[in-house]
Parts: structure tokens; sequence; C-alpha cells
């Protein structure tokens, strides 16, 4: 990625709001233009996509326990830790940019860059439509966004047929950047249409490894054939992240954090596995535990580090945090109002999900070295990354340290059990979203199980049964009046009527 800085211009709140039903029978100004620069468009969808809908340090540390890599240590239990999320409605609130994106085509109409903004519309909405459907199951897709063509209850495509259209608008998405030229007003690759022709075959490779359950098999032989072809990510610099900066309204969201922080543990979890693997991670992400250094042992040792129970009851965890037990996360992630980036969707995660593939027979190939170079990726990526110099407990990671990382644990387990080899793979894939914010592992998860989340029912607050977690969201709440019809057959269809959390979508069936 250039180094293009995520700012949110001051001229995008003076952009008009084209989401009306009817844009054409609104009232114009002779004297005034009635368009926007498909630039200004790109990068307001651009925003909308990829920017927390809240950006509060709270807020913060709420989405990042979704995946269990961290723990609230409050004595009032959280449900996002204990059970999915205070509010248990999916959304398909993304949809809402189809029309600017469609705005956004219209007016690059004849442009050298027209077929990249069509490129970048259909690749979003395929982003939108996996989205959707893995939170809920059966979502609309076809008619989405089609107020204007008098669609406004649009109907709900099974989830098989969305999961296809949506490689195939992947795939159309890679020919229309394929065709096109560099293009203004992005914020993610400043422009940079190789890149976004590697995202739309990685994200191919994703879409089919989710549905790993019940891909067909032309589903993986376009797998092997994208990893065929190797147009795909080459390292970190075609990550998709989003770049915070010291713009005030463009800041990392746990800039300024602290009495978030002081309450927020690294889970066991999480300290355990990087334990395992002699991994310097950990000391990027975590303080050492204070009763450990009153203890005698070094910031810079891994046992001075000691993780927080996602599962253990609200009170105790809050006991604990204050007797110093636990390792909270680090402070530098209150320092720096350009903290870490949020990465969306990385070189690093692209080789696991190769690996697992080879694994599986999906494609030949070598899965140890894939393995190798996504671990490699990310341990570049953090050597490399911004405000942690005198904040790693002298235990900075560097290129010595990345080329003996193979060893013990972390080896790839090539004398193991293939079972062996996809938990290390999906345990490293798990790891490259710790604070990130993106909760986007939960579906990898209930695919395979690896990691293992911890899961008491004593203290889970999953409402319907707590001896399991969560499949899915239910449908938006406001669905069922402005909808109800095709709500109501989603449901019927797929869960006999009831619209649950743990209910078992499509997707996830063997």
């Amino acid at each position: 990625m250039k180094n293009l800085k995520y700012t949110i211009i001051t001229i995008i709140s003076s952009i008009v709001a084209f989401s009306c039903s009817n844009f054409e029978d609104i009232n114009t100004d002779p004297d005034k233009s009635t368009t926007v620069a498909p630039e200004m468009l790109a990068t307001q969808v651009l925003v909308n996509t990829y920017r927390l809908s809240n950006t509060s340090a709270d807020v913060y540390t709420q989405v990042n326990l979704f995946n269990k890599h961290t723990a609230v240590l409050k004595s009032s239990p959280d449900p996002n830790q204990y059970y999915f999320s205070y509010w248990p409605f999916g959304s398909f609130g993304k949809y809402k940019n189809l029309t600017d994106l469609k705005r956004m085509v219209e007016f690059s109409e004849g442009a050298l860059y027209e077929s990249s903004f069509k490129g970048l519309a259909l690749f979003l909405k395929a982003s939108y439509g996996f989205s959707a459907t893995l939170d809920v199951g059966d979502v609309p897709y076809s008619e989405a966004g089609m107020a204007e063509e008098e669609i406004t209850r649009p109907k709900y495509d099974k989830q098989a047929e969305v999961f296809a259209q949506i490689l195939l608008d992947l795939q159309q998405a890679e020919s229309y950047f394929a065709e096109g030229a560099d293009f203004g007003g992005d914020i993610m690759f400043d422009g940079d249409v190789t890149k976004w022709r590697k995202l739309c075959n990685a994200m191919q490779l994703k879409v089919i490894q989710t549905i790993s359950k019940k891909a067909t098999t032309d589903q993986k032989n376009r797998f092997s054939a994208i990893v065929n072809a190797g147009n795909l990510m080459e390292g970190n610099d075609d990550n998709l992240k989003l770049v915070y900066s010291e713009n005030p309204n463009a800041t990392f969201p746990f800039w300024n954090g602290e009495n978030q922080r002081i309450d927020e543990g690294v889970s066991k979890l999480v300290v355990d596995a990087l334990k395992n693997f002699n991994d310097r991670r950990l000391f990027y992400f975590a303080e050492p535990a204070q009763a450990q250094i009153d203890g005698g042992q070094l910031e810079s040792e891994f046992d001075a580090y000691v993780g927080a129970p996602t599962a253990l009851a609200a009170e105790q965890l809050s006991l604990n945090n204050q007797a110093g037990i636990y390792s909270l996360v680090n402070k530098r992630y209150v320092e720096f109002m350009d903290g870490d980036p949020m990465l969306l969707f990385t070189y690093s995660e692209q080789c696991f999900i190769i690996a697992e593939a080879i694994e599986e027979g999906w494609v030949s190939g070598n899965a140890q070295e894939y393995y190798e170079k996504g671990v490699k990726a990310m341990l570049e990526y953090y050597m490399n990354l911004n405000h942690t110099e005198g904040w790693v407990h002298g235990m900075a990671i560097d290129q010595e340290y990345i080329d003996n990382y193979f060893t013990g644990a972390a080896a790839y387990a090539s004398t193991g059990s293939k079972e062996d080899r996809l938990e290390q793979i999906l345990t490293q894939r798990w790891l490259i979203d710790f604070f990130q914010g993106n909760g986007g592992n939960y579906p990898q998860f209930l695919r395979t199980g690896y990691p293992e989340y911890p899961l008491d029912p004593a203290t889970s607050l999953n409402p319907d049964d707590p001896t399991v977690y969560p499949k899915r969201w239910k449908y938006p709440e406001n669905e069922q009046t402005t909808n109800p019809e095709n709500y109501q057959k989603a449901i019927d269809v797929q869960y006999g009527g009831f619209d649950g959390i743990n209910q078992v979508p499509w997707y996830l069936k063997d």
C-alpha cells in the first residue's frame, strides 16, 4: 500500500445524499451542478464501509471480545464476552451504500477509470453480501439496492445462491480492474488497480474456503485455478488495511482509552498460544502481569505474562485484576492517534487459506511453505510497525528472530496428524486479528472449531442454550415490518420458523 493516510476529507459532509428512492424527482437548481465527482463518492463509501460505526474506546473494547482475543476485567459481565453481543440482531445497513456506488459508476462514464469504479462497486457489493449472509443466512442480494427500480421489498436469495453470485461478482470485479486505470478517492490502495485485482482473487479463495463444508467440485477447481494463476497478494504491501492518522476524525479508536485499557486483559487463549510458539508478538500485545513483576519476573520474560480466562465469572476476573494477576493490553495502544491500522485482509491470511487448502487436497503445493510465509509476513509486519520502539519490553522482533522462529511448537507439524497441522494454521490465522476490531475470524471458528474458544455453561449468557456458541445473528429487527413476507419465508424455510441465534445456517451444515 502506498503511504496514503486514512483521511476523512471535510468535503464529504457536503456530498449530496443520493439514497432517495426517486433520484430523478429531486428538485434541482439549474445554476448548480447535480453531479458529484466519482472520487468523492468512492471516498465516502470506503469510509462508510471500513470505519467502525462507533469509534469510542469503550466500544472498541467490546468488539475485540468477540473472538476471545481479550477479556473485560470488570465485575459486570459483558455480553460480548459471555454470549455474542448486547444486540443480537444483524444488519443490512451496508446495502445503503449501493445507491452511492451506482452514482459513482454513472458519474465516471466515459472516463479512463470508468471500469475501475465498476470493479470497486462490484467488489464492495460482494463484500456486503458476504458479511450479511455469514451473519444471518439467506439474504437479499440479487435485488439489493434496487429501490429506484421500485423493488422496496427485495427477495431473500438462498445462501448457496448468494455465495455463488458473490464469487461471480468478485471474478467480474477483477476483470473490471484489469481493464481500468488507477483512480482517485481510494483511501485503501491509493487507486492501485493491480492491488484491487489481487484482492478480488484472494477474496474468492476466502469465500470458497468459508463454505468448505458445501463447496462444489467446480468451486474447488476454481480455487485451484486461482492459486495456480498466481495473480494474488505478494506481501504486506498488498494488505487491505485502514490506516489511521492524527486527523481528529480519523484516529485509532483506542487512542486515549486508558480508562478502558486498565480493565482490558489479554486473553489466556492468546497468551498461551504465543507462549507455546515462543512468539514475541506477546510483548507487542500485552503488558506483564504486575503480580509476576512483583514476584521477581522481568518484563522481557515470557513467564511474566498471564492471560485472563474469558469464560471465568466476571466478579472473579475483576478481583484478580485488582490483585494484578493478569496481563493488560499493551500501553502503546492508547498512546498514539495514528495507532495500529485495522487489518481487513492480509497476505498472511491468504497464505494460511492456501496452506489449509493444500492440507485438504484442494490444490497441490507445499503447505509448510505457505504456513511459514504467512507467519513470517505477520512477524515482519510487527517488526516494521510504527510506534513500537520502547513499548515492547525489550523483546523487539528482528530478522534474526524471524529466521529462527520455526522451532518447537512453532515448527510445522510435518510428522504430526493433519488435525495438528490445521490447528497450527488456524491458530496463526486467528492471531492476525488480535485487537483489530474487525470480528472477522468468528465464521472460521464456527467452521473449523480452531482455536477452541473457552465456554462455561455456568457463565454463558446465551439465552437459548448456554452450552454452545451462537451460529448466527437474528435478522435485522426492522425486516419484520419493512419486508415481512420475505423475512417470514426465510426463517420458515431455513429455521423452522424460529429466528434464533443457535440455528445452523446452510454453510455450517455437514
